[in-house]
């Protein structure tokens, strides 16, 4: 029977000490600023917005939410970003994605000064992280990495596959792992035989965007199961990529979803804000 790693309960207590460094660092005359900025009305990024505003209440963080119509062009979206990189009471950048169809998702992220890009999405810090000489690192896969250190699983010798090979998760995760010494291997929609990979692994990573798809057969005894996916059942409930209840009994530890790596993710975009108004101070 697996050990549940409660996303939550890490969550909070992270977000306790962000709370205690940013006071100490208002005491030195500067408060930590994130902008997020939205463009449309996608009910989802919506919600995904609100709970990052909330975050930065609860954690002392000044909190700037800019709200664009769908029709915005990406001459006044960037033209925006540009005021943003200029304003020294904003430490953090975040644009949330996706971006409406007619807009250029790079050329945005692209836009946002490496030193505020706290999504960690441009390609200076993507080649920071590559080189392990990072700033910032992408919220969900630190999110991953801080659930394992505070679960007591260091990674180092042991064998990590990560499903998945998105620029947003799936390759971030690997770097990460290989910086903490594990052997990685990425499985994708091209991998012949992922039963047999996945069953390699002492830690699995599941981001790749399909309801229950890692089964219980697909895992050895004993592993780790971080489960990074959220779907949507038709019935309305939640679930991960990862089918719990078939790996729950299989897995010496397991990330739950909902409860698991999603607190993580917010939790990790202000710890990278509170690093970007620290680096300024430095």
């Amino acid at each position: 029977m697996a050990q549940i790693i409660n996303g939550k309960e890490i969550s909070a207590k992270v977000r306790r000490d962000i709370a205690l460094k940013v006071e100490e660092l208002k005491k030195r005359g500067i408060t930590p600023g994130l902008a997020v900025v939205i463009v449309g009305e996608d009910p989802a990024s919506k919600v995904y917005v609100r709970n990052k505003h909330r975050a930065c209440e609860e954690t002392g963080i000044y909190s700037e939410v800019c709200e664009l119509p769908e029709s915005t062009t990406e001459e006044e979206l960037l033209a925006l970003i540009d005021k943003l990189n200029a304003d020294d009471k904003i430490h953090g950048i975040l644009v949330q994605l996706p971006l409406p169809s007619h807009l250029d998702d790079k050329a945005v992220i692209e836009r946002i000064d490496p030193r505020k890009d706290v999504d960690a999405f441009s390609a200076v810090n993507v080649g920071k992280i590559m080189l392990g000489e990072y700033d910032f690192l992408p919220c969900t896969p630190a999110g991953v990495m801080e659930l394992l250190n505070e679960s007591g699983i260091d990674p180092s010798g042991k064998e990590c596959v990560i499903v998945g090979r998105s620029n947003i998760v799936g390759k971030p995760q690997a770097m990460l792992m290989l910086h903490a010494n594990a052997t990685v291997t990425i499985c994708h929609s091209r991998t012949r035989e992922l039963a047999e990979v996945t069953r390699r692994a002492d830690i699995i990573v599941a981001a790749l965007g399909k309801a229950k798809f890692i089964t219980g057969d697909m895992i050895k005894e004993g592993a780790v199961v971080i489960d990074v996916g959220i779907n949507r059942l038709p019935d309305g409930k939640l679930c991960g990529d990862v089918d719990f209840e078939s790996a729950e009994p299989k897995a010496s530890y397991i990330t739950p979803v909902p409860g698991g790596v999603g607190p993580m993710t917010i939790t990790m975009l202000l710890q990278n804000t509170l690093k970007a108004a620290e680096l300024k101070l430095k």
